[in-house]
């Protein structure tokens, strides 16, 4: 086992980085939908909510791997329009196909956690923000949106941990994740048992890597919730005994 790690651990770590590569892409493109499709489902606006709660609903009741099928081989029935459109660079690339999929695939269950995150903001908040005569963008960039990443980061952590795996998925598509890489050694050596064995030892060490991020980034948002209240200064007699 351990020449077979030695021999074999260049491919693991490329394969490695190109997982990272993937989770960290579309993570950060997710995001990015989710955000206006949040507020989309939030919107009284009925043409916006329709199109959003449509996006949320295809690829939320729909398994991942068919979504990844549909836009790596479905985009090539379309090859024509893309072309003249000049996408098709783009869609004939397997890592921009496995990056659009993840990102449109977290994006609809992102959406679902931010909007639970800003509907749970106690309506106090956003209406001392109109008080004090904030735009709507002001309210969203000052108030709805730290209050709700605050409300809703240990749900998003569950679903970053969840497009960690998710990207194995696209080794279906020539990708050479992790996932790939063993495929590949397994396939030629007939070393099945060692190749995913040290596959399912580099997922557990990214999944509980994060794992640890997550739990320091939440308790930085949280911080004004766990201060110690001894550490608080000590009022002056006088100020005291007005109290009193």
């Amino acid at each position: 086992m351990i020449s077979f790690i030695i021999d074999n651990m260049p491919r693991f770590l490329d394969g490695l980085f190109l997982t990272i590569q993937l989770a960290l892409f579309s993570c950060v493109l997710g995001f990015m939908i989710a955000l206006p499709v949040a507020l989309a489902r939030l919107s009284k606006n009925t043409v916006l909510f329709s199109l959003a709660t449509g996006y949320v609903f295809f690829f939320r009741g729909t398994p991942l791997l068919a979504q990844i099928f549909l836009i790596y081989y479905g985009s090539g029935q379309f090859r024509g329009f893309l072309s003249d459109i000049g996408l098709w660079s783009f869609f004939r690339e397997p890592w921009f196909c496995a990056v659009l999929s993840l990102a449109l695939n977290t994006g609809a269950y992102t959406s679902e956690i931010l909007r639970g995150g800003i509907a749970a903001i106690p309506k106090g908040e956003i209406e001392a923000g109109k008080a004090l005569g904030l735009s709507w963008l002001l309210r969203l960039r000052l108030i709805v949106l730290p209050r709700a990443i605050r409300i809703a980061w240990p749900a998003y952590s569950n679903e970053v941990v969840y497009q960690i795996q998710a990207t194995s998925l696209v080794s279906i598509i020539t990708i050479m994740d992790v996932t790939g890489v063993a495929r590949a050694i397994g396939s030629r050596d007939f070393t099945f048992y060692q190749a995913f064995g040290v596959a399912a030892v580099l997922y557990l060490v990214l999944v509980y890597g994060f794992l640890l991020l997550s739990r320091r980034i939440e308790r930085r948002l949280s911080r004004h919730l766990n201060r110690d209240t001894s550490e608080a200064p000590e009022l002056p007699d006088v100020a005291a005994g007005l109290i009193r």
